[in-house]
């Protein structure tokens, strides 16, 4: 059995105390009303009550909040919670917009800035669907379907990483990621240029990816990476501000969205930089090892 069918099954099994059922039912029955008219105004409330809900329900249980610490991916994920899923399915017009929230921090002015950061990712997201949609109805109809999600990269007691991605999925399809990483202890957004001394970091990264990208189209001719060169238009450097990660045993990942750097095809594309490139530029050794 995979890790991923074993956690499953462990929090299948997971016995709900019933006064928490009966909660996040009632939860979920007034979420489901309120999808029928989708309001931002009203999801910043929803998000406030319903992490309000998940935190007390743990605090309550000690039953639950030890189930949840024996489930690996639960247990990995818990200041991280999916508190509202806007749905709209209208004939060939489909929209599925998940909104995650941050709960836990002390420092509260970080967490509702990255909250925040979050409905408005979703509302401009949301807000853009339903004029695109209008547009098309007027001419006669059309396709139209949008997707956002995300993913919590990294959750160890030092660090949150957490991915939000947003997807076109009609006809040529575009994804877009975005990146947040959190110093847990000190409660700080950590920021890629935050990490190094200078901006000699951009290079060093820079160079080790293009020498990849060669490395993996010559062992393999189905791969294909946008390198510059002086006949083709391509992948130069990364932005000093481009999208990475820091994995649980502390290596620095970056990462482009799709059509960035290569077809798409290959989809978001993430590079692991090994720890002896960058060791020199690093301020410290404190979050990459």
């Amino acid at each position: 059995m995979s890790k991923l069918n074993e956690s499953k099954k462990q929090y299948n099994d997971i016995e709900i105390p019933s006064e928490l059922e009966q909660l996040v039912s009632k939860s979920i029955q007034t979420v489901k009303m309120e999808q029928k008219k989708p309001s931002f105004k009203k999801l910043g409330i929803g998000i406030a009550a319903a992490a309000a809900i998940f935190v007390a329900s743990v605090n309550m249980s000690p039953a639950l909040a030890q189930s949840l610490s024996t489930v690996p991916i639960l247990g990995s994920i818990i200041q991280v919670v999916s508190v509202q899923e806007i749905i709209i399915e209208e004939d060939t017009y489909n929209a599925d917009l998940k909104v995650p929230n941050i709960t836990g921090l002390t420092n509260k002015e970080l967490e509702n800035s990255l909250n925040e950061k979050y409905i408005a990712e979703n509302k401009v997201l949301y807000e853009g669907f339903q004029k695109e949609m209008e547009a098309l109805k007027e001419v006669g109809g059309g396709n139209l379907g949008v997707v956002s999600t995300y993913e919590v990269v990294t959750n160890t007691d030092e660090i949150l990483s957490i991915s939000r991605y947003e997807a076109n999925i009609v006809g040529s399809s575009s994804t877009t990621m975005r990146t947040d990483t959190i110093d847990k202890k000190n409660e700080i957004l950590i920021t890629l240029p935050s990490l190094f001394k200078d901006n000699g970091y951009i290079d060093a990264i820079s160079n080790y990816i293009k020498d990849e990208m060669a490395k993996e189209m010559e062992a393999d001719e189905t791969i294909m990476y946008w390198i510059a060169s002086e006949e083709e238009i391509g992948f130069e450097t990364i932005r000093p501000d481009q999208t990475f990660s820091i994995t649980a045993d502390h290596k620095l990942t970056i990462s482009f969205d799709k059509y960035e750097v290569a077809p798409g095809s290959m989809g978001v594309i993430t590079f692991e930089i090994p720890s002896g490139i960058i060791k020199e530029e690093l301020i410290s050794d404190y979050y990459i090892r």
